[in-house]
């Protein structure tokens, strides 16, 4: 009997260890980026987003093999010091890493900036790159590009662990590791211009790998540039009822006075510019008409043969306030969104990109997350990443308030700073936690004083 409960025992011992190897960790994190040579940022600067061994708020670390990773990022500066470069650098970067395939035909120039304080910066490659972690594979792509041509390009990933080639190149000599798929990395390499990612090209032209990991870019970095963007994002998610709820619930969260919101999408198809609505403003129209002109010609010679479909959509937006009718009845009155204070509508606009975020897991970017907003809504917006953050979501803001600082949400290596050499005009990226900072210091007035630099001088007449 004693035998036979042994044998159980060993049994449930190796069921137990072939699960535990089985698990897999699938966090689709931004690791670190680095840029070089656009606009201020002359050097190589780098957004590490691995935390520092430090012992305060260290439930908030995200785990990923072995280390441990920060949620949230504020980048601190004076104005016209360069952290907006930094959120710049990484717009740039994925909008041309994602469309390049489109927009790059063959006189068109690459879109980068490099520095220009100087008689040789200009000349020189701007560089970009990124590491990241997409359903559970570590990977590492960049770019380096002048105006006329991508110079440098790679992908490495590490699907079993140890980190592996997917492609190389220089110019346009491309080199790739000795494996079955190397007659297919050939055929994409021939296809890509000068001006081209291979990375881009290669997923039109169906190389998985690529694709893969080319989805974290697609799916999971959230821009917040411009409350104007609003009505773009609620048509986005029209189609996503729990997502219109959260926004709805966020509106409450935030005493915003909104009791309730109803949304309208109403979605058209038109087969020519002739039955496009007549309340449509004349202006709109001139756009509609230039950007399908252009459309047709960039995939017909003969834009006039071309047979096509317009899709308008209309958003309403209703807004609903607690007031008080004539017999002192409450009861709720209708606002359109437009009708709302333009922190309301930066709010809500964030709001989209901000759960779908939280929700899926991925990386929200906000330049000057403050402007327009009370400080306890920003302290609010940190917190949902911050704390309870189940997706691993990931949220990475400029800000010139010193009261994120002051009210201690954020560990000493969640604040970064951009500084401005006033004689060369060179901008540096560092961490807080580069400097020696006790336990028991103030970050917000130490920064004050000067501690840490990036402050602006005052010069008094």
């Amino acid at each position: 009997m004693r035998k036979k409960r042994n044998n159980i025992l060993k049994n449930l011992k190796i069921c137990f260890i072939i699960q535990l190897k089985v698990v897999k960790e699938e966090n689709e994190m931004l690791l670190r980026f680095k840029v070089k040579n656009y606009r201020s940022l002359r050097d190589e600067v780098v957004l590490d987003m691995e935390a520092a061994g430090l012992g305060d708020h260290k439930e908030c670390l995200m785990k990923y093999k072995g280390n441990e990773y920060l949620p949230v990022v504020s980048i601190n500066g004076k104005n016209g010091g360069g952290k907006s470069n930094v959120i710049r650098a990484m717009w740039l970067a994925v909008q041309f890493i994602k469309n390049a395939q489109r927009t790059q035909h063959e006189s068109a120039e690459v879109p980068v900036r490099p520095f220009e304080l100087n008689d040789y910066s200009r000349n020189e490659p701007t560089s970009f790159e990124f590491e990241y972690e997409y359903e559970g594979i570590e990977y590492c792509y960049g770019f380096s590009a002048t105006r006329k041509c991508i110079c440098e390009e790679h992908l490495y990933w590490a699907p079993k662990g140890q980190r592996a080639v997917v492609f190389n190149r220089k110019y346009q000599d491309f080199s790739f590791p000795i494996n079955t798929e190397k007659k297919i990395k050939e055929l994409i390499s021939r296809a890509v211009a000068p001006n081209q990612l291979f990375f881009s090209m290669s997923c039109t032209m169906n190389y998985e790998p690529c694709i893969r990991a080319m989805k974290w870019f697609r799916t999971k970095l959230f821009f917040s540039r411009d409350y104007s963007d609003l009505g773009k994002n609620l048509l986005d998610y029209s189609d996503d009822s729990e997502m219109l709820k959260s926004i709805v619930s966020i509106a409450k969260v935030a005493d915003l006075g909104i009791s309730d919101m109803k949304f309208e999408i109403n979605n058209k198809i038109f087969t020519c510019l002739e039955e496009l609505p007549e309340d449509i403003p004349f202006e709109s129209k001139q756009q509609i008409e230039k950007a399908l002109a252009q459309f047709k010609e960039s995939l017909s010679g003969d834009a006039d043969n071309m047979d096509g479909a317009i899709q308008y959509n209309e958003l309403k937006a209703t807004s609903f306030h607690v007031g008080v009718d004539s017999e002192q009845n409450k009861r709720e009155y209708p606002l359109s969104l437009s009708d709302e204070s333009d922190g309301t509508i930066r709010l809500m606009a964030r709001a989209t990109e901000m759960e779908a975020a939280i929700k899926n897991g991925g990386v929200l970017i906000i330049d000057e997350i403050e402007d327009r907003l009370h400080p306890m809504l920003v302290e609010y917006i940190i917190k949902r990443f911050q704390y309870k953050n189940t997706t691993k979501a990931q949220l990475i803001f400029t800000t010139h308030s010193i009261d994120i600082m002051n009210r201690e949400m954020l560990r000493r290596d969640q604040y970064y700073l951009v500084d401005k050499n006033g004689e060369t005009g060179v901008s540096e990226l560092y961490s807080v936690s580069d400097f020696s900072v006790r336990n028991d210091e103030n970050v917000g007035k130490a920064y004050l004083l000067g501690k840490y630099g990036a402050v602006p001088y005052i010069r008094e007449e």
